[in-house]
């Protein structure tokens, strides 16, 4: 069985996420979440850049266009927020062109917008690099 790549840190990213879930609920917009869970991964020590910006290039010509995760966390996983009744095909689109843009492997899916609990999903793109966990 294949190892998971950044597991721990996912495993942080995503009971970060829960805390912000449990404690604010159902029923506000993503900015919300994205405040509260930018505190979360604060009070966590989970190092983190809120909507770092992806440049988009057309052979070797940067396009004015730019794509703006939620957040790039451990300088390594695109974690983009929702708030929608459940994850679908334009949101893991979403993330997927994330990925590719940034040139990271590991991107996360999380919802805030399901009940009766958080929803989130773990996409790998492409061959990581080896990691020990």
């Amino acid at each position: 069985m294949a190892e998971l790549i950044l597991r721990e840190e996912v495993y942080d990213i995503v009971g970060a996420a829960m805390e912000v879930y449990y404690k604010m609920g159902r029923g506000f917009l993503e900015p919300v979440y994205q405040e509260a869970l930018e505190i979360e991964l604060l009070r966590r020590r989970i190092p983190f850049k809120p909507h770092d910006k992806l440049f988009l290039y057309y052979k070797g010509q940067q396009l004015k266009r730019k794509y703006v995760p939620d957040f790039t966390c451990f300088g390594q996983i695109i974690v983009e927020l929702k708030v929608c009744e459940a994850l679908g095909g334009p949101e893991v689109a979403q993330l997927l062109n994330y990925l590719k843009a940034s040139g990271h492997h590991l991107g996360l899916l999380v919802n805030f917008g399901s009940a009766p609990r958080l929803e989130w999903r773990r996409y790998v793109l492409g061959d990581p690099p080896n990691h020990t966990n």
